[in-house]
C-alpha cells in the first residue's frame, strides 16, 4: 500500500495529520508515506490536491468531497480525517476493494499484454498495429498472416485472446473490442500524429495510446454530465490537460467479466470532480475513485505502454 500527503510550507494541519497517521499505522510496516511539499495551482490539480493536507491512497484521495475542487489551501477548519477514518480507508485499500484502476495492470504486471505462446501476442499486435496505422480492424488475410508461423487457426487465437480479455470477438469471431482501440465510435475521439483519428474503449485506454505507441496524440472527450469538452493533448511524453480540472474517473473493485461489457462505460474524462462526484451519485452501484492527473496517465501507461514494445 502506498500513501502520499500533499502540503503547503506552513499549514499547521500537516502535523495533526502526520500523528494521527502514526497512531493508524502504529504496528504496520507493509505501509509507505511519502511527504511531498505542493507550491503551484498547476501542481495540486496534477497530482490531485484537494487543499493541504491531502492524503492519497494508492494515488486517489479516499476523502475528498462532494464539489471539492483542486486546491493549495490550508485545510484549518476542516482539520485531518480522524483515526478512526484513516483506519477505515486503510482497511478498504487493503481489502482490495479500492484497488480496481490498480487491478487494470494485473497480469503479473503485464497489464494486457498477451502471452506469446500459441501466437498470442503476434495475433494482437497485429490488431493493434492495424487500428494504429489504418484506424480500422485488420483484414483476414492480416489476421491469418500473423497467425501462420505458429501453426494455429487464427479463429482459435482470437477466441483465446477474447477468453482473457485481451480484446473482445463477438459470436461471429469479429472484433468488438481492440483496447485501448474501439472499433465503432465512442465518446473519446484520438487523433495520432502522422497517423489516423480513432476511438478509444474508455478514458483510460485513451490515455495510453501516446505511451504506447510513442507518438504524439490529442484526446477529445466530452463531460458525460455537463457536455464540456474535455482534451488531453500529449507532446514529447507530457500531457496538457484542458480544462485544467479535468479528472477521470476510475472504477474501485474488479470488474467481474470483459471490460467492454463491465467496465469501459464507467471510465470517462469529467471537465472537474463536482460533475464527476454528480455521477457518481448518480450510480450508488459502481463503486468509483478519482485519482490525479499524474496517477491517470500512470495508469494508462501501465496498462497498455508494453503492448507493442514486446516480441512477438
Amino acid at each position: 500500500m502506498r500513501l502520499t500527503v500533499l502540503m503547503v510550507p506552513g499549514c499547521p494541519t500537516a502535523g495533526v495529520l502526520r500523528e494521527r497517521l502514526a497512531e493508524a499505522l502504529a504496528g504496520r510496516d507493509d505501509v509507505r508515506v511519502e511527504w511531498r511539499e505542493v507550491r503551484d495551482e498547476a501542481e495540486a490539480v496534477r497530482l490531485g490536491m484537494h487543499g493541504s493536507p491531502t492524503l492519497l491512497v494508492n494515488g486517489a484521495d479516499p476523502f475528498v468531497r462532494d464539489g471539492e475542487t483542486a486546491s493549495l489551501s490550508c485545510r484549518v477548519g476542516a482539520g485531518a480525517p480522524s483515526v478512526e477514518r484513516l483506519r477505515a480507508a486503510l482497511a478498504e485499500a487493503g481489502s482490495g476493494a479500492g484497488a480496481g484502476a490498480a487491478g487494470l495492470v494485473g497480469r503479473g504486471g503485464r497489464g494486457r499484454l498477451a502471452p506469446v505462446d500459441g501466437g498470442q501476442r503476434a495475433v494482437q499486435q497485429a490488431v493493434l498495429r492495424a487500428f494504429a496505422t489504418h484506424g480500422r480492424a485488420p483484414t483476414e488475410q492480416e489476421l491469418a498472416a500473423a497467425a501462420e508461423p505458429y501453426a494455429v487457426p487464427v479463429d482459435r487465437v482470437l477466441a483465446a485472446l477474447s477468453a482473457a480479455d485481451h480484446l473482445s470477438v463477438d459470436a461471429r469471431g469479429r472484433i468488438r473490442a481492440a483496447y485501448p482501440f474501439s472499433p465503432v465510435p465512442t465518446a473519446h475521439r484520438v487523433r495520432i500524429e502522422g497517423g489516423p483519428e480513432v476511438w478509444a474503449m474508455c478514458a483510460v485506454d485513451a490515455l495510453g495510446i501516446a505511451p504506447m505507441l510513442g507518438r504524439d496524440v490529442e484526446i477529445r472527450s466530452a463531460d458525460p454530465v455537463t457536455g464540456q469538452t474535455v482534451t488531453v493533448a500529449f507532446q514529447d511524453g507530457t500531457a496538457v490537460w484542458e480544462p485544467p480540472s479535468a479528472v477521470v474517473l476510475t472504477r474501485a473493485g474488479s470488474c467481474a467479466g470483459p471490460a467492454v461489457d463491465v467496465c469501459c462505460g464507467t471510465l470517462n474524462f469529467f471537465a472537474g470532480p463536482a460533475s464527476a462526484r454528480r455521477w457518481a451519485d448518480d450510480h450508488p452501484d459502481v463503486p468509483v475513485e478519482i485519482p490525479g492527473h499524474d496517477r491517470a496517465e500512470a495508469l494508462g501507461r501501465d496498462v497498455f505502454g508494453p503492448l507493442l514494445g514486446g516480441p512477438a
